[in-house]
Protein backbone atom coordinates (compact mmCIF):
# COMPACT_ATOMS: atom_id res chain seq x y z
CA UNK A 1 0.00 0.00 0.00
CA UNK A 2 2.83 2.38 0.82
CA UNK A 3 4.48 1.64 -2.50
CA UNK A 4 1.27 2.34 -4.39
CA UNK A 5 0.68 5.68 -2.68
CA UNK A 6 4.29 6.74 -3.22
CA UNK A 7 4.14 5.75 -6.88
CA UNK A 8 0.89 7.62 -7.37
CA UNK A 9 2.30 10.63 -5.53
CA UNK A 10 5.32 10.73 -7.84
CA UNK A 11 3.27 10.24 -11.02
CA UNK A 12 2.87 14.00 -11.61
CA UNK A 13 6.64 14.40 -11.45
CA UNK A 14 7.08 11.73 -14.11
CA UNK A 15 4.98 13.67 -16.63
CA UNK A 16 6.00 17.20 -15.58
CA UNK A 17 7.19 19.55 -18.31
CA UNK A 18 7.44 22.83 -16.41
CA UNK A 19 10.35 24.71 -14.94
CA UNK A 20 12.69 22.48 -12.97
CA UNK A 21 11.27 19.27 -14.39
CA UNK A 22 14.68 18.43 -15.89
CA UNK A 23 15.93 17.76 -12.36
CA UNK A 24 12.81 16.25 -10.81
CA UNK A 25 11.85 13.81 -13.56
CA UNK A 26 15.00 11.64 -13.41
CA UNK A 27 14.74 11.45 -9.62
CA UNK A 28 11.09 10.43 -9.79
CA UNK A 29 11.92 7.84 -12.46
CA UNK A 30 14.59 6.26 -10.28
CA UNK A 31 12.39 6.22 -7.17
CA UNK A 32 9.35 4.73 -8.96
CA UNK A 33 11.53 2.19 -10.75
CA UNK A 34 13.16 1.18 -7.48
CA UNK A 35 9.81 0.80 -5.77
CA UNK A 36 8.45 -1.32 -8.61
CA UNK A 37 11.50 -3.56 -8.80
CA UNK A 38 11.69 -4.04 -5.02
CA UNK A 39 8.01 -4.96 -4.93
CA UNK A 40 8.45 -7.55 -7.67
CA UNK A 41 11.54 -8.95 -5.96
CA UNK A 42 9.83 -9.16 -2.58
CA UNK A 43 6.61 -10.74 -3.79
CA UNK A 44 7.80 -13.05 -6.57
CA UNK A 45 11.54 -13.59 -6.84
CA UNK A 46 12.57 -14.01 -3.18
CA UNK A 47 9.89 -16.66 -2.39
CA UNK A 48 10.79 -18.55 -5.58
CA UNK A 49 14.48 -18.50 -4.68
CA UNK A 50 13.69 -19.65 -1.15
CA UNK A 51 11.74 -22.63 -2.44
CA UNK A 52 14.48 -23.46 -4.90
CA UNK A 53 17.31 -23.38 -2.36
CA UNK A 54 15.43 -24.75 0.65
CA UNK A 55 14.15 -27.82 -1.14
CA UNK A 56 12.03 -30.38 0.57
CA UNK A 57 12.72 -31.34 4.17
CA UNK A 58 14.11 -34.82 4.73
CA UNK A 59 11.61 -37.37 6.00
CA UNK A 60 12.48 -39.12 9.19
CA UNK A 61 12.00 -42.87 9.24
CA UNK A 62 9.50 -43.94 11.89
CA UNK A 63 10.79 -46.06 14.76
CA UNK A 64 9.12 -49.44 15.04
CA UNK A 65 7.66 -50.33 18.41
CA UNK A 66 9.92 -53.31 19.14
CA UNK A 67 13.23 -51.70 18.13
CA UNK A 68 13.05 -48.82 20.59
CA UNK A 69 12.89 -51.08 23.63
CA UNK A 70 15.68 -53.45 22.39
CA UNK A 71 18.20 -50.69 21.64
CA UNK A 72 19.13 -50.24 25.34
Amino acid sequence: MTTATTGLGLAPLLVATGTGSEVKRPLATVVVGGLASSTVLTLLVIPALYRWFAGRPERETPIRGGEASRSR
